[in-house]
């Protein structure tokens, strides 16, 4: 005879575990290809869908330069507003760093044996974030990174945390699993197996890294140097050399954007102090004040630039 009792009810499916598993079988980039299309459709019903995403997610439009919605002719013009002149304050000093996005942060603290905490049980190393560049990846040994999400009611443009050169910009192509809380939390080495674009500064606080990382219906990124950057052409990771250009900018300056929402994470050197308030689910705002570093005496900031 059987032990089992017929009576029994099978135990729940885990909603999560099986949300994780249809996330890695999608097709990512399938699906945020048909959504950057949508996204700069031009017709009747883009106000009526801008006017639902507002409602859905709350979004506040009073600090938007275009608060009237009928301008917005796409919704990814919406998407990528732009705000009123006064409406995100940059912190001053030179020696101080800004928040290069508005957004909550996942996390933050020091780079130990070359690894960042991802969440609670998870770790990932920089080489990895960085797309295998083990050069690049010391020049943040012991340092310290912060991970910032962007949620859909954000904005979603970045900034410069401040005055930098751009030296290198690597686009390392991978998957587009998003990055809400709950996938962060669930899939382990998020941020190093997605698509991100990686851009390398020197400063006066020494290297500076911001990765902007791809996720499901991001269906492009953008800086202000190369406009589009993904959709790519290609799987392999491309490398763009800008050492012996003057591509400089102030602290504040727009520096890229995301179309659709998803994460940026900064990397810094081991001279930087994040401020307490720096801490997993803080949400933050441009320009608002992260972190401070000691001034460097001239010849050890143009040795920084020169490498």
């Amino acid at each position: 005879m059987s032990d089992q009792d017929p009576t029994a009810k099978e135990p729940p499916i885990n909603k999560e575990k099986l949300l994780i598993w249809l996330f890695y079988i999608a097709p990512h980039h399938l699906i945020s290809r048909i959504v950057f299309t949508i996204t700069r459709f031009h017709g009747p019903f883009v106000q009526p869908l801008i006017r639902w995403f507002i409602d859905k997610f709350n979004v506040d439009m009073s600090d938007a330069l275009y608060e009237n919605i009928g301008v917005y002719e796409t919704f990814n013009d919406f998407f990528t507003r732009e705000l009123k002149q006064d409406a995100r304050p940059i912190v001053s000093g030179v020696n101080t760093l800004a928040s290069p996005a508005d957004g909550k942060v996942s996390e933050a603290g020091k780079i130990e044996q070359g690894q960042i905490i991802q969440a609670k049980d998870h770790l990932y190393t920089v080489t990895q974030l960085l797309g295998g560049d083990e050069t690049v990846a010391k020049l943040f040994n012991n340092g310290r990174f912060a991970t910032i999400y962007l949620a859909p009611h954000n904005y979603h443009r970045l900034h410069m945390p401040t005055d930098a050169r751009l030296h290198k910009m690597i686009h390392v192509p991978g998957r587009l699993f998003s990055v809400a809380p709950w996938t962060v939390a669930a899939i382990p080495r998020i941020f190093a197996q997605n698509e991100r674009v990686v851009c390398l500064f020197s400063t006066h606080a020494g290297p500076m890294a911001m990765i902007l990382v791809g996720a499901i219906n991001v269906a492009a990124i953008e800086t202000v140097w190369s406009g589009l950057v993904t959709p790519p052409k290609g799987k392999k990771i491309s490398e763009f050399d800008f050492s012996h250009t003057n591509k400089q900018y102030r602290k504040g300056d727009e520096m890229g954007r995301f179309n659709m929402g998803s994460t940026v994470i900064l990397l810094a050197g081991n001279n930087v102090e994040w401020l307490q308030k720096l801490r997993p689910g803080n949400t933050l705002k441009v320009g608002e004040l992260i972190g401070h570093f000691p001034m460097p005496k001239k010849k050890a900031v143009k040795k920084a630039a020169k490498k």
